[in-house]
């Protein structure tokens, strides 16, 4: 009888009441099987976490269906080609993919998207070259940011803001962040070549950006939402642009808050805001590739990352995103390249391990 190949996975089991917890999750064990015609077997090397994850696990309709009880969420991955019965693929060929928060899978090669085993690492394209990276991209894009701009990004040193920073000062802007540690406004400044960067914790939003704009601000990168929103809207110039890209501050409350006071900003000052989702952009992948892929080759482009090792801590980096313990992409490593899972026989295997906190 052909050995089979066994999976550790997370699942939902409840819904989140506000801040997540680790019994609202369980670290399960599936059979993965072998390959049928048109299949490739994928061991994942890097799954990602990521905030927008948590409005996932609420019950309601949203731009993306919500996970479902019981079952492996999903999310980015890159993975290593084990078996392939697709002419596609082959073993060791290195593939994204969308089903993280497992360790092995089963796919066919038009749910998989090809990478060069050339970058190193290949969590690079979780982040700098991944769907945080083309978000930072395709929100520049959107926001039609310029040489000479002044660019504020809130968040500015999780997995997005980070590039979007390094890709602005590329397009030859003054780029200003702001973060939650001195540790944080330092990595901006002598590692992401930002031009200013504040700790939002010392003194209030507003008064800082007085402080290290006081022209105001061409452009506005919104991660975090909220409060930070208020104080970017009184430092609009006119005709200022808004990417609203994510409100981090705001994805645990259980009820929503009061919008920005001073929203009529956006009319005295001739403002524009836009919401992004990267998924719109997905047509436009090639061209992010080509342009950033350069930048990252040629050394013009920094990929930071906080890597968590093993699947059974993959809880524990999410609720991470949500403390501020990742600068850049928060990664789980799941696995060395290069090496094929050890088929394991099926019998004996507790089906639900919970995750520890």
């Amino acid at each position: 009888m052909e050995a089979v190949v066994i999976s550790r996975e997370i699942r939902l089991i409840s819904r989140p009441q506000g801040i997540p917890v680790p019994e609202n999750f369980e670290l399960a064990r599936s059979e993965v099987g072998h390959p049928r015609d048109q299949q490739v077997l994928i061991r994942n090397l890097f799954m990602s976490v990521d905030p927008y994850m948590r409005g996932r696990m609420n019950d309601g309709k949203s731009y993306i269906p919500p996970f479902e009880l019981g079952k492996a969420l999903d999310g980015g991955a890159v993975g290593e080609v084990i078996e392939s019965r697709a002419k596609e693929l082959k073993p060791g060929d290195l593939v994204t993919s969308n089903y993280g928060w497992r360790e092995c899978f089963l796919a066919s090669p038009k749910e998989l998207h090809q990478v060069s085993r050339e970058v190193q690492p290949p969590s690079v394209y979780l982040g700098a070259l991944g769907m945080t990276g083309m978000t930072a991209w395709a929100g520049l894009t959107l926001g039609e940011v310029k040489a000479g701009d002044i660019v504020y990004i809130s968040g500015a040193a999780g997995a997005v803001g980070s590039v979007a920073g390094q890709l602005a000062k590329l397009r030859g802007c003054r780029v200003i962040g702001s973060a939650g540690s001195l540790e944080k406004v330092m990595f901006l400044r002598d590692e992401c070549g930002f031009d200013v960067a504040f700790d939002y914790k010392v003194g209030p939003i507003a008064e800082q950006l007085k402080i290290e704009a006081p022209e105001g601000i061409d452009v506005y990168f919104d991660n975090v939402g909220g409060k930070t929103l208020e104080a970017a809207l009184s430092a609009m110039r006119v005709h200022g642009r808004i990417i609203a890209c994510g409100g981090i501050s705001g994805y645990n409350d259980d009820n929503p808050q009061p919008g920005p006071s001073n929203l009529f900003n956006m009319i005295t000052k001739r403002l524009t805001m836009k919401g992004l989702i990267v998924r719109d952009w997905l047509d436009r992948q090639r061209d992010f590739e080509r342009e950033v892929g350069g930048y990252f080759r040629a050394g013009q482009l920094k990929n930071k990352e906080t890597v968590v090792d093993g699947i059974e801590q993959a809880v524990g980096a999410f609720l991470g995103l949500f403390e501020g313990k990742n600068t850049g992409k928060m990664v789980v490593k799941l696995a060395e390249p290069a090496n094929r899972p050890r088929p394991v026989a099926a019998s004996g295997i507790s089906l639900k391990p919970r995750v520890k906190s």
